[in-house]
């Protein structure tokens, strides 16, 4: 239902930001020009009445947001820990977003367990507490097993919460594909994909199962990680629409006050949220891909406890090369290597300049160098990124879209911590680490070892699969000048010969 009646979705989105007041300080917290913002006065002023009214109680922008439902909610989250982007006042205001929003009645909680679980509330838990947080898409309630008295949290689906998404989702659509046809330069960024990713993101929050699924194979990665929990998840207590994990006590990460009191190193803190998710990045490739305040809390001994599974990100292993390799080019400031890396992956069109790209690059890298956090404004540098992107026809990378949205976010809870964290200087050791153990000569003989061990399991019908090529390949009219079938069929008895080649030096004594 993409069509038209989008367009009265959009206008009610500008009209519901200038009715709640909060038009102003979006427009004043992205430094919005001043043609600009006359622009979207004269277009969006005169109907104001037609906005949604909100919560007169909340702050401007929450207000805004809530009011127009979850979707919009989840974009306020993520600006919630960039006040070097937003700045303070805006990203105070959308905080609330991440665990205070208005709860739906414990009643429709207690239902929905009910009919997930097949049984009455009582029959599982002999306590079932009011809703303790309250999120876009779903709120957490305490409660006690009736059968061993053990705490636990019982999530719960918000009752027509899908339908909402579907909605919102759909203005989305609608609102990107409108955006390329009138602006065309905007299609290197793929709007359209960028929503049908995020789409895809969503769709995994809206079944609790899949949640509890990704807390349990979270878990088993960073079993062993120091200073790091996950609340293992109660699987014959979870469904569809509710998930039942352990009960995990803390301070909420957003409390500096009550972090404070606990006698907690913040600086240390904000080190380790940092490093373990670029560890669980660049080692698992599985991520938790929504890592704001209201989802990691700090328990008594120190612990960071992450909560909320819904949004977990997966990186292949070569993207996770690439993305190191970057990495560690800027910490080292080699910044001709980050070009090159950035050329190989395709990432830039072949035709760009590679020294020129690597001058660029540089620009963007040098102010960060032996400057603190608190001299440099973020909001700059990704305006100044931005261009450069542009500026080399470099496209939007789906693949790699949470893992960028969420090192953003977790910068953005490491500098709430400490404001005066340096990035690059933080990530060395765990970059560095990855590097030695991914990119060196063991690097390669294990992926010799595992080419061996693909070539090993169709060994047999390697032969057949030539015969195959080269009958093919005499049956075929002549080839073009350019190559064709001649050419293929020699890449692959190449690539058989190469492989043979690789297993006798893997298993010859």
């Amino acid at each position: 239902m993409r069509g038209p009646h989008n367009l009265w979705r959009l206008a009610r989105i500008g009209a519901t930001f200038a009715r709640t007041g909060a038009l102003g300080l979006v427009l004043e917290a992205f430094r919005a020009p001043p043609r600009l913002r006359l622009a979207v006065w004269a277009l969006v002023g005169p109907f104001r009445w037609l906005g949604l009214r909100g919560d007169p109680a909340l702050p401007p922008a929450t207000r805004a947001l809530t009011a127009l439902g979850p979707a919009y909610i989840k974009f306020g989250q993520t600006l919630a820990t960039r006040p070097d982007v937003v700045g303070r006042e805006l990203a105070d205001q959308l905080r609330y977003l991440q665990d205070r929003l208005p709860p739906f009645p414990t009643a429709a909680a207690r239902a929905t367990v009910a009919e997930e679980l097949e049984a009455p509330v009582a029959t599982h838990f002999a306590d079932f507490s009011d809703p303790i947080a309250a999120a876009s898409i779903a709120q957490v309630h305490r409660a006690r097993l009736a059968a061993t008295g053990e705490e636990v949290a019982v999530k719960v689906l918000r009752p027509g919460i899908e339908r909402a998404f579907r909605r919102d989702i759909d203005a989305f659509h609608f609102a990107a594909g409108l955006i390329e046809t009138i602006l065309p330069a905007t299609r290197r960024l793929r709007p359209m994909d960028v929503i049908a990713h995020f789409e895809a993101i969503v769709a995994g929050e809206l079944d609790l199962r899949l949640e509890a699924a990704a807390a349990s194979e979270f878990l088993a990665n960073t079993g062993d990680d120091p200073g790091f929990r996950v609340p293992r998840p109660l699987w014959p207590l979870s469904a569809r629409r509710v998930m039942t994990l352990a009960w995990a006590e803390g301070a909420a990460m957003g409390d500096l006050a009550a972090i404070d009191a606990m006698g907690h190193d913040r600086r240390a803190l904000a080190e380790r949220v940092l490093q373990l998710f670029l560890r669980h990045a660049l080692r698992d490739g599985y991520f938790h891909g929504d890592m704001h305040q209201g989802n990691l809390k700090v328990a008594a001994n120190g612990d960071i406890v992450a909560l909320d599974f819904g949004i977990m990100g997966r990186i292949d292993e070569y993207t996770r090369r690439v993305y190191a390799e970057i990495l560690y080019g800027f910490i080292r400031r080699d910044y001709r290597r980050v070009a090159e890396v950035h050329f190989e992956a395709g990432y830039v069109p072949a035709d760009r300049d590679i020294d020129e790209f690597a001058r660029a690059l540089r620009s963007v890298g040098e102010p960060i160098f032996g400057m603190d956090a608190t001299r440099i404004s973020m909001a700059r540098l990704l305006s100044y990124l931005f261009e450069v992107t542009e500026r080399f026809g470099m496209q939007t990378r789906t693949e790699l879209l949470l893992l960028q949205r969420t090192m953003v976010v977790v910068e953005g809870v490491a500098r709430s911590l400490h404001p005066a964290i340096n990035i690059w200087e933080v990530a060395r050791p765990v970059v560095e680490e990855y590097i030695r153990g991914n990119l060196g000569p063991g690097a390669i003989l294990r992926d010799l070892s595992r080419t061996a061990r693909v070539l090993g399991r169709f060994g047999p019908r390697l032969p057949q699969m030539i015969e195959t090529a080269l009958i093919r390949q005499a049956t075929l009219p002549p080839p073009r000048p350019a190559g064709g079938g001649r050419a293929a069929a020699g890449w692959l008895i190449a690539g058989a010969a190469a492989g043979a080649a690789a297993v006798w030096l893997l298993l010859a004594p």
